[in-house]
């Protein structure tokens, strides 16, 4: 994925270096060579993260973090600093101040990329439940929650994974001191046997571990759905942090570094336990906001009141911050034979059973929602068209692939959709246009045989199925 990165740095050179760095492995950068110009370009520009020097004339890069962190435009844009600052004192300042990492020049790229990819997952899935706010507040459901820097970050269940027994003790002790509960375990196996019988607000993990290592326990959490959100904090040697680089891609949330410190760890785990909880409130407030007045009663997505509103805070959004968004509308196909062979309460089952599919395959921070009778649409936040494709694609076949066992008397039924997919090509796009657009393109999908993925612009992207 690519992302908007704001480079700060009061060096010319160094800026750069580092733009045409990330310029090659395809971010797109903006830059500051002050701390006053980088708070108006954090508000005006909308980056997905920010690359920040602490040692600045005027306002030194302590000073912009805290700004930004203290501002409500700013607040949830990542923070990593940059500098070749390397006492700890100086990290735990940068931490303290907001920072989401501190790095010591020289940097290695891969793990730098990784961290901003990373970073900028984590903000995308944020940035998608604050836009669901926006969208409740236009009905009046649900009021503004504050940010991550409002929460609570204490009292937290904490797991440690460590090995060595001494090491393991040092970290609980650290962690209860700041009024957390701890539980200590030696292996992934012990880890997967306690996350079952408990749940847990972090997981603290060495890197290496007797049956496995930090990676794949991070991985296999991931995979799981009651942790695939829960933080994971990584603890590595010195020499091991230019392999940090698959721990972020695989969803590690942050590090450590051996000897740990105290004042470091304290920070690094409130700024997770900040952020975790602060995703569980706008999805706990949205949830329970919403459950009556804005979701279908019959598959539990979004009804067609909510998506009026949404696509336009979506559209919006989008023109802003200059990232690319498509909808995909999809159509059973001969939805109405299966009411009048198998009558409506198969009918509804197999709505149910579609929306079931449709949350499973995909993206976390797309929103599918029922439009009316069999007609579903989803918005794609930050979703080139290719990849809506690709996304509609998958989606087309796991209806198709598999039969819907749906209590009908003849036995499991084979089910189709079309499917079509439209983005705004201006910034001139309006909401009902965009609509009109996907609209047209099912029914291309339809007059070309059903069962069928087809662009706005009449591509078939997709060989048709027959339906037999």
């Amino acid at each position: 994925m690519t992302a908007r990165v704001l480079v700060v740095d009061d060096m010319p050179a160094n800026v750069k270096v580092l733009e045409a760095k990330l310029t090659a492995d395809y971010f797109t950068v903006v830059t500051a060579m002050n701390g006053a110009d980088a708070l108006k370009l954090a508000v005006t520009e909308s980056p997905d993260i920010i690359l920040l020097d602490v040692m600045m004339p005027g306002m030194d890069g302590f000073e912009v973090c805290r700004r930004l962190k203290t501002s409500a435009d700013t607040a949830h844009i990542p923070v990593v600093m940059v500098t070749a600052l390397s006492d700890m004192s100086d990290r735990v300042t940068g931490l303290e101040a907001g920072a989401d990492d501190f790095l010591t020049k020289p940097v290695n790229d891969i793990t730098l990329f990784a961290r901003i990819r990373s970073l900028a997952r984590m903000k995308r899935a944020m940035d998608e439940w604050r836009m669901r706010e926006e969208t409740c507040d236009r009905f009046g459901v649900m009021s503004a929650v504050g940010g991550p820097e409002d929460e609570d970050a204490s009292g937290a269940a904490i797991l440690i994974v460590e090995p060595d027994e001494y090491s393991g003790k040092r970290l609980s002790a650290a962690l209860e001191a700041m009024s957390h509960t701890t539980s200590c375990v030696e292996n992934m196996e012990q880890a997967f046997e306690t996350v079952r019988e408990k749940p847990f607000d972090l997981v603290i993990s060495s890197l290496y571990l007797s049956d496995g290592d930090g990676l794949r326990l991070t991985s296999q959490l991931r995979a799981r759905e009651n942790t695939k959100i829960l933080p994971v904090l990584l603890v590595i040697e010195p020499e091991e942090i230019g392999g940090l680089a698959k721990g972020f891609d695989l969803g590690v949330n942050d590090y450590l570094v051996r000897p740990v410190d105290a004042n470091e760890l304290k920070a690094r785990t409130r700024t997770q336990l900040r952020q975790k909880r602060y995703r569980e409130r706008l999805q706990d407030n949205y949830k329970r906001s919403l459950s009556m007045a804005l979701t279908d009663d019959l598959t539990g997505l979004h009804n067609y009141r909510y998506l009026s509103a949404h696509i336009q805070t979506a559209l919006q959004n989008a023109k802003e911050i200059h990232k690319p968004m498509s909808i995909l509308m999809l159509d059973l196909d001969f939805f109405k034979a299966v009411n009048d062979t198998h009558g409506h309460a198969v009918g509804d089952n197999v709505l149910k059973e579609l929306a079931r599919r449709m949350n499973r395959n995909l993206r976390e921070f797309d929103m599918p929602a029922r439009v009316g009778g069999e007609e579903f649409v989803v918005i794609m936040p930050d979703c080139e068209p290719e990849i809506a494709v690709r996304v509609a694609e998958r989606l087309r076949h796991v209806i198709a692939d598999e039969p819907f066992d749906v209590g009908a008397a003849a036995g499991p039924l084979k089910i189709t959709a079309s499917i079509g997919i439209a983005w705004p090509e201006s910034d001139a796009v309006t909401a009902k246009a965009l609509m009109e657009a996907a609209d047209k393109a099912i029914y291309a999908a339809k007059g070309n045989g059903r069962n069928q993925v087809v662009t706005q612009a009449g591509i078939k992207k997709t060989r048709q199925m027959s339906l037999g």
